[in-house]
């Protein structure tokens, strides 16, 4: 199930070095997990963040549901794949997530079944 809401704040800046292209739907993409805490919650969750890499615009902020792993030493029990990427966008945008225009941060709330 997705559950959607615009992010208070400033906008996010996806750093180049270290992100990922993705093509979805003949639109090119960067993308990176998140190494902070990505969201509001109790816990610390697995997250990616996304921007269309040709016209920089609102960030796409997306916490997967999942337990991060946060000591560095320490290899993850899930990753997130380009195919959940790919998922990921397409339910944002289906939910109203315009990447090129500007504005605060969307997020993106996927449930962990």
């Amino acid at each position: 199930m997705y559950e959607q809401s615009k992010a208070e704040g400033q906008r996010v800046a996806l750093a180049k070095k270290g992100s990922r292209r993705i093509v979805v739907d003949g639109v090119e993409y960067r993308w990176r997990v998140s190494r902070k805490p990505c969201c509001d919650y109790d816990g610390i969750t697995l997250g990616y963040m996304v921007e269309d890499a040709a016209c920089p615009g609102t960030t796409l902020v997306v916490e997967t549901g999942r337990p991060a792993v946060l000591e560095p030493n320490m290899l993850p029990s899930e990753v997130v794949l380009p195919r959940e990427v790919a998922a990921g966008i397409r339910a944002a945008r289906s939910n109203g997530w315009t990447p090129s225009s500007n504005g605060s941060p969307f997020k993106l709330h996927l449930s962990a079944v």
